[in-house]
């Protein structure tokens, strides 16, 4: 499949203007090879939003939930560098989550990607997600202009460490839906279409899910001789 383990790492949040290439600059350079030195850490991308808000998106795929409960995990963000330290104040809007892959079809990892959040009504998150995983995903990812469809669900709730208390706290992650392409036509039909919030409030979704597209501005792989990709 196209993501790189069983779980993931999913943030969605803003950054105040001034700091945006100093953060640009951070996350490449510092942030993403910090995190992918991490075991259990598989390949971490950060997307930049085209449609809708906010403006960043960035995914941490990882072995398992387990891997972001961990103490190595957990000793990085008690631990920041100066340069964490000094980023962390210029988030605004911080969602964060762990979440287990649900379901995932196709094989591929589009440039152009929609990303929807969304949460059932109560009683209804089965019929909700058979829909989602059953009908949807497979169809979807086999269509011209698409690469893959994942669902993922909440799995834990991220605990409080010194990185979070730098930039306040974070909001809680609902259901995540991401489609990958190499149109974004096609996306843009999607959303407005057969993922749109009066058909997927057919199907259980409660109202306030948020649709929004990225296209992808940096993708980065744990180094080679991890001995968890093995």
């Amino acid at each position: 499949m196209a993501l790189c383990g069983k779980a993931a790492m999913v943030l969605y949040y803003d950054i105040v203007s001034e700091a945006v290439d100093d953060h640009d600059d951070w996350h490449t350079h510092e942030h993403f090879p910090e995190r992918l030195s991490i075991p259990g850490f598989r390949r971490a991308s950060r997307w930049v939003a085209t449609e809708g808000r906010p403006r960043y998106l960035v995914i941490y795929e990882v072995r398992s939930v387990d891997v972001l409960s961990g103490s190595p995990y957990l000793e990085r963000l008690n631990n920041p560098s100066p340069w964490t330290t000094r980023m962390m104040p210029n988030f605004r809007g911080m969602v964060r989550g762990f979440c287990d892959v649900a379901s995932s079809s196709g094989s591929a990892l589009g440039h152009a990607l929609l990303s929807m959040r969304l949460s059932a009504v109560p009683g209804r998150q089965e019929e909700l997600r058979r829909w989602l995983a059953g009908e949807v995903l497979a169809g979807i990812a086999a269509r011209p202009g698409i690469a893959s469809v994942h669902l993922l669900e909440p799995a834990a709730k991220p605990p409080m460490t010194k990185e979070q208390s730098l930039r306040g706290r974070d909001a809680e992650m609902p259901g995540v839906l991401l489609v990958t392409g190499y149109r974004e036509d096609t996306l843009a039909h999607l959303a407005s279409g057969e993922l749109a919030a009066d058909r997927l409030a057919q199907h259980g979704c409660a109202p306030g899910s948020i649709a929004a597209r990225y296209r992808l501005d940096l993708i980065s792989v744990a180094p080679a001789h991890d001995p968890e990709l093995v």
